[in-house]
């Protein structure tokens, strides 16, 4: 499925059509360039999962816990490398449990992300405009 985003609102829109329907266990791989709307979206989504914190990326912790209808682990694995690098933070205990996972920068991590995981990419294009995004979901491949 593709979806077209013209502004920050609708892209937090679309995240949050995302969440609504997400389950408990799911994993959602997050990809796409820096500055593409990749916090937008997951504002949108934990809003529709009824999460009230302000959701910022964690790049420098790797994840955050928010509480909401259901427990929502947001990762940001922009700064790691290698796949090891996750075992000091128990990630197989996260994206096996019961909450769901919202993962930004899994291609960082391809290899270890369970095949049953939702795949969205956000794309930017200039040429059409500034705040133009496509968001593929999905996507074999991201």
């Amino acid at each position: 499925m593709e979806l077209i985003s013209n502004s920050e609102e609708e892209t937090f829109n679309i995240g949050f059509m995302v969440g609504v329907e997400v389950r408990a266990g799911d994993i959602i791989c997050l990809d796409g360039d820096l500055g593409v709307g990749k916090t937008v979206f997951t504002k949108g989504f934990a809003k529709a999962m009824q999460i009230d914190a302000n959701i910022t990326s964690p790049t420098f912790n790797i994840v955050n816990t928010y509480d909401g209808i259901r427990k929502l682990h947001h990762f940001d694995l922009y700064r790691i490398k290698y796949e090891d690098e996750l075992d000091e933070i128990g990630f197989d205990e996260y994206i096996f449990g019961s909450s769901v996972c919202l993962i930004e920068w899994s291609s960082n991590v391809k290899n270890i992300i369970p095949k049953s995981a939702i795949k969205i990419k956000i794309e930017k294009d200039l040429e059409i405009n500034e705040d133009y995004r496509k968001i593929i979901i999905n996507e074999e491949e991201v």
